[in-house]
């Protein structure tokens, strides 16, 4: 049973920084591109960054391109995602998300599963 649960979310001023976290259990962790999505109250879920396997390459949506970094540590089965020069439309609840198995980071909207999210809330 693939589980995933995200850490790591709070509250910051517009410019501040975040780093929220997934840590996962019960399936290779190295086989499969991850991510993280995000839906704010009254939105739509989207695709915000995504990263293969070996972090051999990385996507990330036009909105926090340049402010956001994905990164995966294979060893102790981790991803993360540092937000920097965080805006008020960042707010959202952000979730870790899996990627089908052996697809690459092409697309940001197609997902096998994900976790039940952290709340980030960035101020004015």
């Amino acid at each position: 049973q693939v589980d995933v649960v995200e850490s790591g979310g709070g509250s910051v001023q517009t410019g501040g920084s975040l780093r929220v976290s997934c840590t996962t259990s019960g399936w290779s962790f190295d086989a499969y591109s991850m991510g993280w999505i995000r839906q704010a109250p009254g939105k739509e879920r989207e695709g915000v960054a995504c990263i293969t396997p070996g972090a051999l390459s990385t996507n990330y949506a036009d909105p926090v391109k340049g402010r956001f970094t994905i990164s995966r540590d294979g060893d102790k089965n981790i991803l993360y995602l540092q937000m920097n020069t965080l805006k008020p439309e960042d707010t959202a609840f952000y979730y870790c998300a899996v990627k089908p198995f052996g697809q690459a980071c092409g697309n940001l909207v197609e997902w096998r599963t994900w976790g039940r999210g952290t709340q980030v809330t960035v101020s004015s």
